[in-house]
């Protein structure tokens, strides 16, 4: 592969103004939050691609990892009014819907029989739905589909299942594991900066009960993701504080698999905010590997940033591109329609075309095959 030359390189860092943070990266030494606010507020995005891609190598190579998988959003029936969502419902509601435990069952065992190994489950905070149905609905896939992992309930789920079933937040996890739970996604977590929190879902917990929550299901043998909602009413620095809020909780559990910054989607009438573009979709990424530097992994969310986009990102720090991804309905963009989902073919010749080697993963990310 063709390199430049190390003073081209050099130059074009020092004219970025980022060659104290070229120097860190290059040691291996932590950036610090002021580096974290720098490397937004810097116009070279390309400089800070060029950096995140030297951390991103330094791990992974030329590898870009992918999942066989498949996302069950059960019910978008919710007590919350999170004031960014354009996905909830109330009951008696046009499009209110809730499936039935037989009826995930047979979605996830179809497709189990191509070849999907990885279940993704999340869903609003339904109103009426009892305690036993998350139990339940775990136990009846892992008998009908005990290859597949299931990934379910972000932590605000969790706090929900708290309430309606008088039990501790650790006693539910507990209960959930034993029902067949593997790990969990990290939605949920939006910003963790209460000045935007409570503008943006007031009725969550907050960013502090979101990560000890997490630090729980750590403590319990169950992995996470983590995720972050930015391009809305946030600041850059409200985004690097979750970034280092995520980093300081994974110094003490090692416990998440990946960060994914999700790109909002103003899908809500009234509240502020707009589509977010490439650049700072491709920066956040690029900034998210460079801060979070004990991660290890980085997703682009392939749905909610574009293919293209997040072809490009295999440079700007990312190294898994998510799933192939059947039944998602939590978010939908105005080019995509309503059978959001990749075949492996696809993602393959996605990432090949970008210069990387696929690579399809499990969820703990065991290696399956290279192409």
């Amino acid at each position: 592969m063709f390199k430049l030359p190390e003073a081209l390189i050099e130059h074009h860092i020092e004219r970025s103004g980022l060659s104290d943070i070229y120097e860190k990266v290059l040691n291996g030494t932590r950036l610090s939050k002021s580096d974290g606010i720098r490397l937004f507020e810097t116009p070279d995005f390309n400089a800070v691609g060029f950096l995140a891609n030297l951390a991103r190598e330094r791990r992974h190579g030329n590898l870009a990892y992918f999942v066989k998988n498949q996302n069950i959003n059960y019910s978008n029936l919710c007590v919350l009014n999170c004031s960014f969502c354009g996905y909830k419902r109330k009951p008696g509601q046009e499009g209110a819907y809730t499936w039935q435990i037989d009826e995930i069952v047979k979605k996830v065992t179809d497709e189990a029989r191509y070849g999907v190994n990885e279940v993704h489950i999340v869903g609003g905070l339904h109103p009426d739905l009892p305690y036993s149905y998350y139990t339940e609905l775990l136990r009846q896939i892992k008998l009908a589909a005990p290859q597949v992992y299931i990934k379910a309930f972000t932590m605000i789920e969790i706090d929900h299942l708290t309430r309606i079933s008088g039990k501790t937040h650790q006693g539910v996890l507990e209960d959930l594991k034993a029902s067949g739970l593997d790990c969990m996604p990290g939605g949920g977590a939006e910003i963790f900066a209460p000045r935007v929190r409570t503008k943006l879902c007031p009725e969550k917990e907050t960013g502090e009960e979101w990560l000890r929550i997490a630090k729980t299901a750590h403590q319990l043998g169950i992995k996470t993701n983590a995720t972050m909602l930015y391009g809305h009413i946030e600041n850059y620095e409200d985004r690097v504080d979750h970034m280092v809020s995520l980093r300081d909780l994974q110094d003490e559990t090692n416990g998440f698999f990946a960060f994914i910054p999700l790109a909002y989607q103003p899908n809500t009438p009234g509240f502020s905010g707009d589509w977010t573009s490439g650049i700072d979709n491709l920066k956040t990424l690029a900034v998210g590997r460079l801060m979070l530097d004990n991660f290890p992994n980085i997703k682009c969310f392939w749905i909610m940033h574009s293919s293209q986009v997040a072809q490009i990102s295999l440079y700007y720090g990312v190294d898994d591109l998510d799933g192939t991804v059947t039944n998602y309905t939590i978010t939908k963009t105005a080019s995509l329609d309503d059978d959001v989902r990749m075949t492996q073919n696809q993602m393959v010749k996605l990432i090949a075309d970008a210069g990387r080697e696929p690579v399809e993963r499990n969820t703990l990310y065991q290696v399956i095959q290279k192409f």
